[in-house]
């Protein structure tokens, strides 16, 4: 954080998220170290572009007979919930359709946000320590919203926060800036010195998204709408404006270590944009 590293296109990219509700522990890697029962956990491993987190309730033990389950396909800002009474009913679920896009049949819309806070302290310490006040500070004002999960990716961004149906990643969230982030995302607005990006896009094209944002200053969530995807060119369409940018990655080491765990300096993506214009 005292690096202060831009994190403008460092969300992860994935066709769809599935959040099983497990209150742990949670080990370093989260699914193979669990206490999910081993078929349970083969069958969740490895799902294409699917991404498995664990989630769990901040300070707030598990009672009552099921567990919830949420699948969310960014691209269609879909969220939707079912519930276990037995974590291997998760046996049946359809995962090569998942990683397809397709929905599971039955399962609930979800009308309202959902917040997860990566709070994986195995996995790197800063998640846990910088999370944990972020995931106090949103419980206490969407406590049926909020869940704890387990690693999202980008730990030297930490406190990250998950934003689904839309699949935003926001990074470097302190328990202060928990309740206005709510609040400006429920407004439909971004912060754009958080975003880190949207997980349905490539990272160039998160980058491209949130340059162009600052260069217009509108942080509108349906202001900005991509047009077209060629290399490192995006083309987005802005109220009857077309924007073209283009952005070149690289990989570069940073100075210092990445995280709370890093043993070493790590390398990171690099992004330049070359050309923003409107056309």
């Amino acid at each position: 954080m005292e690096r202060a590293d831009d994190p403008a296109g460092t969300a992860t990219h994935v066709a769809a998220f599935l959040l099983v509700e497990h209150h742990g522990p949670w080990g370093t890697a989260v699914l193979r170290d669990s206490r999910l029962d081993e078929d349970v956990r083969r069958h969740l491993s490895g799902i294409g572009a699917v991404r498995v987190l664990l989630a769990r309730r901040h300070h707030r033990a598990h009672r009552g007979p099921t567990y919830a389950v949420h699948v969310c396909f960014p691209h269609t800002q879909r969220l939707l919930r079912h519930e276990v009474t037995d974590h291997r009913e998760l046996l049946d679920l359809d995962t090569a359709a998942l990683a397809r896009g397709e929905e599971p049949p039955g399962w609930v819309p979800v009308t309202e946000p959902l917040y997860g806070v990566c709070t994986h302290g195995r996995h790197d310490a800063c998640c846990a320590e910088r999370g944990r006040p972020v995931a106090a500070a949103l419980t206490a004002i969407r406590p049926e919203q909020t869940w704890e999960v387990s690693h999202v990716g980008g730990d030297r961004f930490a406190a990250n926060v998950l934003v689904l149906p839309q699949g935003l990643y926001y990074g470097q969230v302190t328990a202060a800036d928990a309740a206005g982030l709510a609040d400006r995302h429920e407004s439909g607005r971004l912060d754009l010195d958080r975003l880190r990006g949207r997980s349905s896009r490539p990272m160039h094209v998160q980058h491209a998204e949130v340059a162009l944002r600052r260069h217009l200053g509108d942080d509108r969530e349906s202001a900005v709408r991509v047009v077209r995807r060629d290399g490192e060119l995006t083309e987005f369409a802005h109220g009857e404006d077309t924007w073209v940018v283009r952005v070149r990655r690289g990989e570069g080491e940073v100075e210092g270590r990445l995280t709370c765990g890093a043993a070493r300096p790590g390398r990171v993506p690099v992004f330049e944009v070359l050309s923003l214009e409107r056309v």
